[in-house]
């Protein structure tokens, strides 16, 4: 379900943000270029500004029902996933803009935003380096703009759908969504109902090392539901430059359940039936809203947001159900987080943009974990964690100031500085407060030598949050082990290089290539704790090097009407210093190589398309384990038809090559400073083929 929360799938009733349409940049947010030399074929960089911009009937061949369709169409650009659970709200920029402004909501990721922005109120939708729709963006060489419309009236999308699991329940999802205009105002109202399911089997092998012998088979089905259902409004209102208010709302309420069924074999005949249950609870509550005024020149926005959670769980893991033993956990949690920030910004101050302000945030979770034993008979006997009763607390407040010109009609140099200083209080099990302060300088330098070429410099320094989760002792009844919290935790921090050079090809394609390398301080992964367990902790200093490129070709030109190839590939080594061998490994969970390719073709009412994706092998580094994960190459494809303009039916195939996931599990006793493994667990889960079929509708 956090994993759901994060994506924005997540169960519930919400209430969103939905920025007031304008037909231009609104209010608050600077400009930097010069005004565009005037319209450009769709794809190609305006000479002056570099913004390429696709209008509305660009996207007309796709039949889109959402911005967020129309989005997903844009050659060379990539939605950047933020994690909607980061406190603050200067981390949760993103890298899109809606009218040239941030949503006042985080809860909600841009593309559930995105999605209740009825595709008929979508003007165009522009791309441009991060600079030109405020300071906050200036370190991303990439931002888009979605440009509404200044029309009345009323806008409604509704979709539905229905998947199948593999062992043929089937699953029914909905979304409807109306957006309503009148005079300077719009109202937004989106009701959400997603019926996720993940069911997979698959087996577990446990054999002795070295020599090899299976010493127990697990065959598993595990039944997973995922259910949300959410509810959100919105209201905004444009009065012109600078003049400008957003009040958004959000409720959600989810529950998660899994049921995993276990028959175990040893050697000599020996037999035994396991089972797993999960279940868990989500409500979830978001009201914030902007107001912005014009101040000195230029803009000044106050934002508010308030953001209340309440999740509750109970796992229970029984061996042998004739006379069982086993594990119960639950657990309750509260997270509240309440911000305030202000915003003051000038467009032309001088020949400099300069954007300067505060903000202040109070975040508080409180947690409470109960884990027990289960003896023959119905015992039970509490097992007492390390920090598993506790309240975590911080004040957190930051100064920030950002200042950018062009020195020349190709060259433009944008700097900014942050402070930031908070204090941070764990109470309950154990008493531990530290106060922390950063200075986080960025500069970004930015060439356009030609209209067909872009280059971006970005050097910063970056400082991670504390997951407050990782104060907290937890036990995973399913992989059998203990993740133990630490108190001490400190954020790591980097100093970041990157550079990104692109050019357009075939007309509206793109080709983008980004290089990079970090300097990590105190990376922040897996060490061992006084009581015994692993815990998340600091290492010494590691090292990130990075290699990204993506290739968005229109096929046109080679003889293929309609055609679209989409092309991303990956390369990013890691290494920091084990504190168990002494030896330089890769991060835990980093991936070497990720790549993804994609074809979409376009033939009228009908359209047709798939995908691949392959990642290389990644392992997590624990106490006494090392725990590395692949998968098959994964598939998906889809064909739709659409009778008319406004409506689309689509059969889409999840998981299209049956491929399956893998685990590789290795124990060390003691620890890993033992040289060899003396088990191993291997783990294959495969969630078979998934039909879906779906349809859209438009109206207004």
């Amino acid at each position: 379900m956090e994993r759901r929360s994060r994506r924005g799938a997540a169960c519930a009733v919400l209430l969103v943000a939905m920025p007031a349409p304008a037909a231009a940049q609104t209010a608050g947010a600077p400009v930097s270029n010069p005004a565009p030399e005037g319209p450009q074929p769709a794809g190609q960089p305006d000479r002056v500004t570099g913004r390429r911009s696709y209008d509305a009937a660009w996207f007309a061949p796709f039949a889109p029902a959402t911005a967020l369709q129309m989005v997903q169409r844009v050659p060379g650009f990539t939605i950047e996933r933020i994690d909607e659970g980061v406190r603050g709200f200067a981390q949760a920029a993103g890298n899109v803009v809606v009218n040239g402004q941030r949503p006042a909501a985080k809860s909600d990721d841009v593309e559930t935003i995105l999605s209740r922005i009825p595709a008929s109120r979508v003007l165009r939708i522009e791309i441009g380096t991060g600079e030109q729709f405020g300071a906050e963006f200036a370190a991303k060489p990439q931002v888009l703009n979605v440009v509404t419309t200044q029309a009345g009236g009323m806008a409604s999308t509704l979709e539905g759908a229905y998947r199948r699991s593999f062992n043929g329940e089937i699953l029914p999802q909905g979304r409807a969504s109306t957006l309503v205009k009148r005079g300077r105002s719009t109202f937004n109202l989106a009701l959400n109902v997603d019926n996720e399911t993940s069911d997979e089997e698959g087996f577990d092998r446990v054999t002795a090392l070295p020599t090899g012998v299976e010493t127990e088979f697990r065959r598993k089905h595990n039944n997973i539901r995922d259910p949300l259902a959410t509810l959100s409004g919105s209201w905004a209102f444009d009065d012109g430059a600078n003049r400008t208010a957003h009040l958004n709302g959000r409720l959600a309420r989810g529950r998660y359940a899994l049921t995993q069924e276990n028959d175990v074999t040893r050697p000599g005949g020996f037999a035994r039936e396991d089972a797993l249950t999960q279940r868990r609870t989500l409500t979830e509550f978001e009201i914030g809203g902007d107001v912005t005024r014009p101040f000195a020149g230029g803009g000044l926005k106050a934002i508010a947001l308030v953001t209340r959670r309440d999740r509750d769980g109970q796992d229970r893991s029984l061996f042998d159900l004739a006379a069982p033993t086993g594990f119960d956990q639950s657990y309750t949690e509260r997270l509240e987080e309440t911000l305030g920030r202000v915003v003051y910004n000038r467009a032309d101050l001088s020949g400099f943009n300069v954007e300067a302000g505060a903000e202040g945030v109070v975040n508080r979770l409180v947690s409470r974990n109960d884990l027990f034993s289960l003896a023959a008979g119905g015992g039970r006997t509490r097992i007492d964690l390390p920090v598993d009763d506790a309240t975590v607390k911080e004040l957190r407040g930051e100064a920030f100031v950002n200042v950018g010109r062009a020195l020349s009609p190709q060259l433009r140099l944008d700097g900014g500085l942050t402070f930031e200083a908070s204090r941070l209080t764990v109470t309950g099990d154990v008493d531990a407060a530290r106060t922390l302060s950063f200075l986080k300088p960025r500069v970004v330098l930015d060439w356009r030598p030609s209209a067909k070429w872009h280059a971006q410099l970005v050097v910063q320094r970056t400082v991670a949050q504390l997951q407050f989760s990782d104060f907290i002792s937890t036990a995973e009844l399913g992989t059998e082990r203990v993740n133990g919290g630490n108190a001490a935790l400190v954020p790591q921090r980097s100093w970041e290089t990157l550079a990104t050079l692109e050019h357009p090809i075939l007309g509206d394609g793109v080709v983008r290539v980004e290089a990079g390398f970090n300097r990590v301080e105190k990376v922040q992964d897996r060490v061992p704790t006084p009581e015994g367990f692993d815990a998340p902790g600091n290492l010494g200093d590691g090292r990130v090097y990075i290699l990204r490129t993506r290739v968005e070709a229109p096929l046109k030109q080679v003889g293929i009407r309609g055609g679209r190839l989409t092309l991303y590939g990956s390369l990013v080594p890691t290494s920091v210093r084990d504190p168990y061998t002494g030896r330089l490994r890769p991060f835990s969970g980093n991936s070497l190589f990720y790549g993804e390719a994609s074809f979409r073709q376009d033939l009228g009412k009908f359209a047709w398309g798939f995908g691949v994706e392959q990642g290389t092998h990644s392992i997590s580094y624990r106490r006494e384990e090392e725990d590395e994960r692949w998968s098959d190459l994964y598939a998906t494809a889809f064909a739709e038809w659409r009778p008319d303009a406004r409506t689309t039916l689509r059969l889409e195939l999840d998981n299209a090559l049956d491929s399956q996931a893998y685990a590789d599990r290795r124990f060390f006793t003691p620890d890993r400073r033992t040289p060899a493994p003396d088990e191993r667990e291997e783990r294959v889960r495969n969630r078979h083929v998934l039909p879906v079929v779906s349809f859209r509708r438009t109206f207004g």
